[in-house]
C-alpha cells in the first residue's frame, strides 16, 4: 500500500479519513480507488437511503439471534446480509452490536446479543464470518461501554480493568481475533477518555495488543475534536456533517500536532479495507467466489422459529392441535400491527410483514380466527393504511408509498440532492368504512400542515426551536385532530412537511389515523367476551417504539398501557390462554403463573406471523433459550441503574453482571439465563471434562424430533484466600444438538483457556478445583464433573 500512499497529497490522504457525505468515503480514481459505501445493518441492509421500491430483508432482532444459541445460524444470517449488501452496493456493514445487557433498562438492548460475553462473542463471530464471506466488511460495535443510552454522547463510564478485560472487551476481542475487518467506537467516554479519542483502548489494546489491522470508524458524530481523535486510534470520522477532520486535520499535521506517519497508517488501513472489498485496482479482493444466494424469507423464518423461547407450557397446552380447534381468539393491537424491529438506526423497510393474525388465519383454514384489540399500548396512532403519493418539495420528483409514512436517513429517493429539498407533500384519498369521529395525527419533525377534505386541521412545529438532530430523529412527537366523516364518502388528506435548512437527508413524517371506536374499557370487554367464546385465546403483548429504541433508556420494565390487565382478564375468562410476548428484551410478566403458556418472540422480523403459527401449531419447535435473565420485579435486578451521577456511571459491580450477579445475590428470577422449553424431553446421560473440552451424552426421551442447547458452566470449588472473587458459575461453552425420539447423541463442547483465567495486569490461570456442569439452563443443571487445573 505504501506505493499508493506516496502518490497522495496530504489533502487527499485526509479526505479518505472522513465522510464525503452521510454514508461514504471518496474515490480517488488516479490510484484506482473506488468510493467505499457504508450502511446500517444489524437486522437488514438499508443502503445509503430510503427507497420504497427497494426494500430490505428484515431478520429478527439480535436478541432473537442470540436466543438461538447457534453460531452457524448466525453465520447464515450474516451470509444473507452480505448478499443483501452486495445487492445494494454496500461495502461496509455497521454491525454487529456486542455491547452487553448490563441492566434490563437499556433501551437499545434488542440490538445487543446477551448479558454474557462468551455467548455475545460466539454469535458475533458467526455473524461477522457470514457477512465477510461475501467480501463485505463489518464493524463490531460500539467499543466500548455503550451499554445504555442515557447521555450516551457525554457520559463517562468507569469500568475497572478486570471487568473491562474479562467482560466488556471480551466479545470485541473474540470478533477481532476471528478476523473482523472493522470496529466502531462508541459515543461515551471510558475512564475519562472519549472513546473516539481513547488511545489506551483503540491503539494500545485493539491495534497493538490484539494485532487488529482493520479500520476504526467513529459512531456518527462521535468524533468531536480534531487532534485528540487523530491521536487516539480513530481511522475514519463519520459523517461529513460537522466532521472535525478535513481541513482542520490537514492544518494540525502541518502544525506538527499530528505526525503525517500517523495519517499514513490510517490511510493504509482504509486502503487495506478497500482492497479486501474489491475497491482497489490491482489488489485482489479478499473474496472472489461468493456463497450461493439464500432465500431471505426462509432465513428470516428459520431464525424466528429457532429464537422463540417457550417460557411456560402448563399441561402441554402447546403445540395446539388444529383439528381440535373451531374458534381461536387472537387478541392485542400488536396482533395486527406486528412489532418486528426496534427503533433507531436498526430500522429498515421490509418487503412485507406477516402479522400474527395473518399468520394464524393462513395456517388455520376452516377455523374461525377472530380478533379483538383488547388494549392498545401504542402512544402514537398507526399510519393510515392507504397508498399515498409523496412529492419532494423543491425538486420535481414524486413516488408512491403503501401506507402514509416516510422516513429516511441519508440519500433521498430518486437520487435527489438533499439541498434541493425543502419539504415533502404526502397526499392520499381516504374513504371511511364507518361514519363518525375519525382521529388523524401528525408525527415526525419539521413544520407541518395537515388538511382533511380541503380544510386545514393542524399547522405548526412539533419540536421547540433548537432541538438537536438526534433528538428530532429519535424522539418524534405527535399532534392529533378529530374530524367528523360520513361512511363511504371519500376525502382528500394532505400532509405537508417543511424541513429545516440542510435537513433533507433526514426525514420522518407519518399521517396517523384511528377510526371511530369503543372506549378503552369497552375494548377490554370485547376481548374478554371473545376469549370466553373461543377454544383458545392467544394474546399478543409487547413494547412500542417509544419504549425500546436507540436514543433513550426505559424508565420501567412493565408492559406499556393496559396490557397486563388485558392478560389477567383474558386468562380469568379462558384457562387456555397463550401469551405471546413481542418485546426485544426483558419485560415484567406479573400474570405468568396464571396463564397456560408464555412464548417469548422478541422482535421477530418480517416473517413474524408465519413463524408464530408454525410454532404454536407444532410445525416447528420453539428452539430458543434465554440469552438474558428475566426478573419477577424490577427491585430484584442486581444491576438496574442507568442514570449518570455528575456525568459518570460507575460499573461498581465489576465482573458480576447478568446471571453472575443474580447468582451472587441469591434471588430467583422469573426466568433464568438459558431457560427455554421445547416439545420434547431430554435425559443427560454422561459428562466427561478436561481442561480443553466437556463431552456430554444425552438422549431425546420424548415423542418428537427436538433440539436442545447443551450449556456448560464452570466455577471454582472452594477457593484460595489469594484468589480474586469469581462467579459461582460462568458460561464456558455451549452447543446445539438435534435428535429423533429415542436417539442418543454425544457433543463435544470446547472450553477456552480463559475459562480458568482472570485479568491481573495480564491473563493469569487460577489453579484449583473446578465444577463443570452440563445444564438445560442455569437453574436446571443436569450433570456435573470436577476438574483440577
Amino acid at each position: 500500500m505504501d506505493h499508493l500512499i506516496n502518490q497522495l497529497t496530504l489533502e487527499e490522504k485526509v479526505s479518505l479519513l472522513g465522510g464525503q457525505d452521510f454514508w461514504s468515503l471518496p474515490a480517488i480514481p488516479r490510484i484506482g480507488l473506488g468510493s467505499l459505501i457504508m450502511s446500517d445493518g444489524p437486522i437488514g441492509v438499508r443502503g445509503t437511503g430510503w427507497a420504497p421500491e427497494d426494500p430490505s430483508i428484515a431478520l429478527p432482532s439480535p436478541t432473537a439471534l442470540a436466543a438461538t444459541w447457534d453460531p452457524e445460524l448466525a453465520r447464515t444470517a450474516g451470509r444473507l446480509l452480505g448478499q443483501e449488501s452486495r445487492r445494494k452496493g454496500v461495502h461496509l456493514l455497521l454491525g454487529p452490536t456486542v455491547n452487553l445487557q448490563r441492566t434490563p433498562l437499556g433501551g437499545r438492548h434488542f440490538e445487543c446479543y446477551s448479558e454474557d460475553p462468551l455467548l455475545s462473542g460466539e454469535i458475533g463471530v458467526g455473524f461477522v464470518a457470514g457477512v465477510q464471506e461475501h467480501g463485505v466488511g463489518t464493524t463490531v460495535k460500539h467499543l466500548v461501554g455503550n451499554d445504555f443510552e442515557t447521555d450516551r454522547m457525554t457520559v463517562d463510564v468507569r469500568i475497572g480493568e478486570r471487568a473491562l478485560r474479562e467482560v466488556y472487551l471480551a466479545p470485541f476481542e473474540r470478533v477481532v481475533r476471528a478476523g473482523g475487518w472493522g470496529v466502531m467506537s462508541a459515543y461515551n467516554s471510558v475512564n475519562g477518555l472519549p472513546m473516539a479519542a481513547n488511545g489506551v483502548l483503540q491503539s494500545d489494546v485493539l491495534k497493538d495488543e490484539w494485532g487488529f489491522d482493520g479500520i476504526v470508524v467513529s459512531d456518527w458524530r462521535a468524533a468531536r475534536e480534531t487532534v485528540p481523535t487523530a491521536l487516539g486510534g480513530l481511522d475514519i470520522a463519520m459523517p461529513a456533517l460537522e466532521n472535525p477532520w478535513g481541513a482542520a486535520l490537514v492544518a494540525a499535521v502541518r502544525a506538527g500536532q499530528v505526525a503525517e506517519e500517523l495519517i499514513d497508517d490510517k490511510v493504509r488501513r482504509v486502503l487495506t479495507l478497500a482492497g479486501r472489498v474489491g475497491l482497489l485496482k490491482g489488489v485482489p479482493a479478499a473474496v472472489t467466489s461468493f456463497p450461493a444466494d439464500l432465500d431471505g424469507d426462509a432465513v428470516a423464518h428459520t431464525v424466528a422459529t429457532r429464537s422463540f423461547v417457550l417460557a411456560r407450557n402448563e399441561h402441554h397446552t402447546l403445540p395446539l392441535e388444529p383439528a381440535a380447534l373451531t374458534r381461536v381468539a387472537v387478541i392485542g393491537a400488536l396482533a395486527t400491527d406486528a412489532r418486528v424491529l426496534g427503533g433507531g438506526s436498526a430500522q429498515v423497510t421490509p418487503p412485507h410483514v406477516i402479522s400474527p393474525l395473518e399468520g394464524l388465519t393462513r395456517a388455520l383454514p376452516g377455523v374461525d380466527v377472530a380478533h379483538a384489540v383488547g388494549a392498545d399500548p401504542r402512544p402514537f396512532l398507526p399510519a393510515l393504511g392507504e397508498p399515498a403519493s409523496v412529492t419532494l418539495l423543491g425538486a420535481d420528483y414524486a413516488f408512491e408509498v403503501p401506507t402514509a409514512t416516510v422516513r429516511w436517513i441519508g440519500d433521498l429517493p430518486g437520487g435527489i440532492a438533499p439541498a434541493d429539498v425543502t419539504g415533502i407533500e404526502l397526499r392520499t384519498t381516504f374513504t371511511p368504512e364507518r361514519g363518525g369521529e375519525h382521529t388523524f395525527a401528525v408525527s415526525g419533525f419539521g413544520t407541518f400542515d395537515l388538511s382533511v377534505g380541503g380544510e386545514s386541521r393542524y399547522a405548526g412545529t412539533l419540536h421547540p426551536p433548537g432541538t438537536g438532530r438526534a433528538d428530532l430523529l429519535l424522539s418524534p412527537k405527535e399532534q392529533r385532530t378529530a374530524v367528523e366523516l360520513a361512511a363511504g364518502v371519500p376525502v382528500e388528506v394532505v400532509l405537508r412537511q417543511t424541513l429545516q435548512p440542510g435537513m433533507g437527508h433526514t426525514v420522518s413524517a407519518t399521517l396517523g389515523h384511528q377510526g371511530p371506536g369503543v372506549s378503552p374499557d369497552g375494548l377490554l370487554a370485547e376481548a374478554v367476551a371473545l376469549a370466553t367464546a373461543s377454544d383458545v385465546a392467544i394474546v399478543v403483548v409487547g413494547t412500542t417504539e417509544q419504549v425500546e429504541s436507540e436514543g433513550f433508556d426505559r424508565t420501567s420494565l412493565a408492559l406499556p398501557g393496559r396490557q397486563d390487565e388485558l392478560v389477567a382478564r383474558v386468562a380469568a375468562a379462558n384457562p387456555r390462554t397463550v401469551v405471546v410476548v413481542n418485546a426485544g428484551s426483558p419485560v415484567l410478566l406479573p400474570w405468568a403463573d396464571d396463564v397456560a403458556a408464555v412464548l417469548l418472540t422478541w422482535f421477530p422480523g418480517q416473517e413474524a406471523g408465519a413463524a408464530l403459527a408454525d410454532v404454536l401449531l407444532g410445525v416447528e419447535e420453539p428452539g430458543g433459550r434465554l440469552p438474558t435473565t428475566w426478573p419477577r420485579r424490577e427491585q430484584d435486578c442486581p444491576v438496574l441503574e442507568v442514570a449518570p451521577r455528575d456525568g459518570v456511571v460507575e460499573y461498581e459491580e465489576g465482573v458480576f453482571i447478568g446471571y453472575r450477579a443474580w447468582d451472587l445475590a441469591g434471588t430467583p428470577p422469573r426466568y433464568a439465563f438459558g431457560h427455554g422449553l421445547g416439545y420434547t424431553t431430554w435425559r443427560y446421560e454422561a459428562i466427561e471434562a478436561s481442561a480443553t473440552e466437556a463431552v456430554v451424552t444425552l438422549t431425546n426421551t420424548g415423542t418428537r424430533f427436538g433440539r436442545e442447547v447443551v450449556q456448560v458452566y464452570a466455577g471454582p470449588i472452594g477457593g484460595r484466600p489469594d484468589a480474586p472473587a469469581r462467579p459461582a458459575r460462568a458460561l464456558a461453552g455451549f452447543a446445539p444438538v438435534e435428535a429423533h425420539p429415542g436417539e442418543t447423541v454425544t457433543v463435544r463442547v470446547a472450553l477456552p483457556e480463559r475459562t480458568w483465567q482472570v485479568w491481573d495486569g495480564g491473563w493469569r490461570t487460577v489453579p484449583g478445583a473446578y465444577a463443570i456442569t452440563a445444564a438445560h439452563a442455569l437453574d436446571d443443571p443436569r450433570l456435573s464433573a470436577s476438574l483440577e487445573i
